[in-house]
């Protein structure tokens, strides 16, 4: 994801796949601002994951939800609360059951209408998809955890803490090994620099880190990240291994006494010399300051 986005941020439900039995994959198609969609079902119901941005591309996701569904229950949840993944929440009320964490409901409330107003500003595209948007109230706000039962199928949805927002949640489907990461992994062609958004990333704590070292140890079969190609546990074990050598680094060159910039340009030579078939390279820089920041570097 990178700070300038001029593509029509479509989401085409054609490209759907089923990635394992009774769950599907709608793909961002490699087009920025578009999220991987999930639909995993059960006996009786159908669990949506996330929306793609905005109502119009919402109504796509429900209409294909509802025939994919036939006739079972739909619920909605939402990986976390950044527009492309919730702000087509609105067109699921009445049809679906929304459940989130906590910490998600409250980004919502607080930081929804700014996220607004700021993906607004990125460019005429953008803008068109949230026209009319309605920022969405949970029906369903839990803790921790939560298991949604959905017919001889039990969903986990778990509040990951403060690491790429406050409230980021996975979504895993334990009978066929699959794992709905949303931006906590992001991956393309090869891979793209984690996302730092301002204000509500953790990586001074190694939230973010911990996590990624949890998930890479438990190895899930099948992995969705939030933007790009699915995958397997290289997925994890890519990012988890990208945080850990931003945090080693940073912490090196500022022992060392190194000055900020020097620390930015250095460990972005760094990066863009490990990973150079990545994208979003300005998000390197943005993980250092963050660093730098919140420890007072």
């Amino acid at each position: 994801m990178t700070d300038h986005v001029l593509s029509e941020p479509l989401v085409h439900v054609a490209g759907a796949t089923e990635v394992a039995r009774d769950v599907l994959v709608i793909p961002d198609q490699r087009v920025q601002l578009v999220p991987n969609i999930g639909l995993i079902g059960g006996e009786h119901s159908v669990l949506v994951v996330d929306t793609g941005l905005g109502p119009r591309n919402a109504q796509q996701v429900l209409d294909f939800a509802r025939d994919y569904a036939a006739g079972r229950t739909l619920f909605l949840t939402t990986t976390h609360f950044h527009p492309e993944h919730a702000y087509g929440a609105q067109v699921f009320a009445g049809e679906a059951t929304y459940v989130v964490n906590q910490a998600q409901a409250t980004d919502l409330a607080t930081k929804g209408p700014g996220y607004l107003e700021m993906f607004r500003g990125l460019g005429e595209p953008i803008a068109r998809q949230l026209v009319d948007v309605e920022l969405p109230r949970p029906d369903v706000v839990y803790g921790k955890a939560h298991r949604l039962d959905l017919g001889g199928r039990t969903v986990l949805l778990q509040a990951a803490g403060r690491a790429h927002s406050k409230g980021d949640q996975l979504v895993s489907v334990p009978d066929v090994d699959v794992l709905f990461t949303g931006d906590l992994v992001e991956a393309a062609q090869f891979s793209i620099f984690p996302w730092f958004p301002p204000h509500d990333i953790d990586v001074s704590g190694t939230r973010w880190l911990t996590v990624m070292r949890r998930l890479a140890a438990e190895a899930p079969q099948v992995v969705v990240p939030g933007h790009g190609e699915v995958g397997g546990p290289e997925l994890l074990t890519e990012t988890r291994d990208y945080l850990q050598l931003l945090w080693d680094e940073t912490w090196m060159h500022r022992a060392g006494a190194a000055s900020e910039q020097t620390t930015v340009e250095q460990i972005t030579a760094l990066m863009v010399q490990r990973h150079p078939h990545w994208v979003g390279r300005e998000w390197i820089e943005k993980g250092v300051r963050c660093l730098c920041a919140e420890h007072g570097w």
